[in-house]
């Protein structure tokens, strides 16, 4: 059977804090992450775990390029990270959604509009095309019913499947989730992960960084440990279902 095709391949990465645009490494730039060499397929799903300051961030900001990739082969969706420019930054996101931990949503927008101007800013034009897909995802994240409620009517865990609708408006080949669950109850925290073994299933894939060991123990997959300057694939059933 062929093998799901690459999303992203990282190879012989080191990934530096920078000042600047350089494009180059520089004696004072303070090196994070190196020897990374890192796989992910359509529909899998990857957890980033480690201490805080561990580079998991980091190399989740690589991979959506606010961090410049200065050492080694990397590329996602399809685009190579070293040669990217900057004006080709926006396509790059088009391909991928991002879950961000604290929302990043329009206050003064209701649940359709925020997915209605993220679309018309990233190209679409036809109303009815929009409109379809907004149901959509709205459907998928449980949300339909709140359509034009405000953010602030939500709660955590209804303002997080939102994120998530958003992330997944432009049909992603993958998404990047940064403590996607990292303020929510255990309760909504389930249901969150539930959303995503839909989406894997679906062929979109997810890495996810996180603290929660439970969560990991109860939706178990490939996970990453990051630990002093290193990444490292742990076996989940020996380190935490023993």
């Amino acid at each position: 059977m062929e093998q799901a095709r690459k999303v992203v391949e990282l190879r012989n990465v080191s990934i530096y804090h920078t000042d600047g645009n350089s494009k180059r490494v520089k004696p004072d730039d303070e090196l994070v992450l190196s020897d990374v060499n890192l796989t992910v397929r359509e529909g899998e799903m990857v957890y980033f775990i480690g201490r805080v300051g561990s580079g998991k961030s980091t190399l989740l900001k690589t991979l959506y390029a606010e961090v410049q990739l200065l050492e080694g082969k990397g590329k996602v969706v399809g685009i190579d990270l070293r040669n990217l420019k900057q004006k080709e930054i926006p396509t790059l996101r088009r391909r991928m959604g991002i879950v961000f931990q604290d929302y990043q949503l329009l206050d003064d927008r209701n649940v359709f509009y925020n997915l209605y101007d993220v679309m018309r800013a990233t190209g679409w034009k036809s109303e009815q095309d929009i409109r379809q897909r907004i149901d959509e995802v709205l459907s998928l994240v449980k949300l339909t019913h709140k359509a034009y409620k405000m953010p602030h009517e939500l709660s955590g865990g209804e303002q997080q499947r939102l994120v998530i609708a958003r992330a997944l408006v432009n049909s992603p080949a993958l998404i990047l989730a940064d403590e996607p669950t990292g303020n929510l109850d255990p309760v909504t925290a389930d249901n969150i992960m539930q959303i995503f073994q839909e989406i894997t299933a679906s062929g979109c894939a997810i890495i996810m960084s996180t603290h929660n060991t439970a969560l990991i123990e109860q939706y178990p997959a490939r996970t990453l440990l990051f630990s002093k300057g290193k990444i490292s694939e742990i076996d989940v059933n020996k380190t935490f279902l023993k």
